[in-house]
């Protein structure tokens, strides 16, 4: 049956994937409010019935749903911010039950990086968007299921991490003249996630990104650099690449 087929290999497949687009389709071509309930009512059922295809394996359909909902709870209507972040509560507590009620470390990840990528793309960060976080506290709050774990915490850990990005980032848009000092900022933002690859690469794409578009094509250069050491040195760490970030010494001294 097609369920069975959309199960296999823990539902890491081609299959999948389509039909998983197939859903973001419409969360990617504006919608009435009306249509994204009937949308986001679809993703509760289809996170509910395949929760291994989001928190298991590769974090590809994660990133790419935090990212889809996370853009909608920047929406102007009211009540499509309300059943975006009533979904991203939701997709948070699957999260923790397919855990174990261990933690939610892959949609918290995927989240921060779903984040600082928006605000490269889209500019989130608004009263809309802290609309849309204060929603999802007072779920943590009110859920009386979750009343004596360490989920509510969780929930108010990662909304106090996505608002200090979001300070960073209002940081930056006061300098947005100054490409130099704006690029400092994105720097330490970066370094800040030196213990989080993913996340460091992130904010060096963001980075290269605002120099691409000032002109700058060498300082971008020297991002994407940082970004293959980075990968380099991870691979060497997993034995997959004998050379690390040295491979890269040849190009530039700035990468140690």
């Amino acid at each position: 049956s097609l369920q069975r087929q959309l199960q296999q290999s823990d539902c890491q497949n081609a299959l999948m994937k389509k039909v998983f687009d197939t859903h973001m389709l419409f969360l990617q071509i504006n919608q009435s409010a009306a249509a994204l309930k009937h949308v986001f009512a679809a993703l509760r059922l289809f996170v509910g019935k395949f929760p291994s295809a989001f928190f298991q394996g590769q974090a590809d359909l994660c990133g790419s749903l935090c990212y889809e909902i996370l853009k909608c709870c920047n929406h102007r209507s009211r009540s499509t911010q309300t059943e975006a972040s009533a979904l991203l509560y939701f997709f948070m507590r699957k999260n923790f039950e397919f855990n174990k009620q261990k933690s939610i470390v892959r949609s918290h990840l995927q989240l921060i990086k779903a984040v600082s990528q928006l605000i490269a793309d889209a500019g989130i960060g608004g009263s809309r968007f802290q609309h849309s976080l204060a929603i999802i506290n007072n779920f943590a709050n009110g859920d009386k299921q979750m009343k004596n774990l360490n989920f509510p915490a969780e929930v108010k850990d990662l909304t106090k991490r996505i608002r200090t990005v979001l300070m960073a980032t209002a940081q930056m848009k006061e300098h947005e003249k100054d490409p130099e000092m704006l690029v400092d900022l994105q720097y330490s933002l970066a370094n800040s996630y030196a213990s989080t690859p993913e996340l460091r690469r992130t904010w060096l794409e963001s980075m290269a990104k605002i120099h691409a578009r000032n002109g700058d094509l060498s300082e971008a250069a020297m991002c994407y650099i940082h970004i293959a050491a980075l990968i380099a040195e991870y691979l060497k760490r997993k034995g997959l690449f004998s050379m690390g970030w040295p491979a890269f010494l040849s190009i530039t001294p700035n990468i140690k």
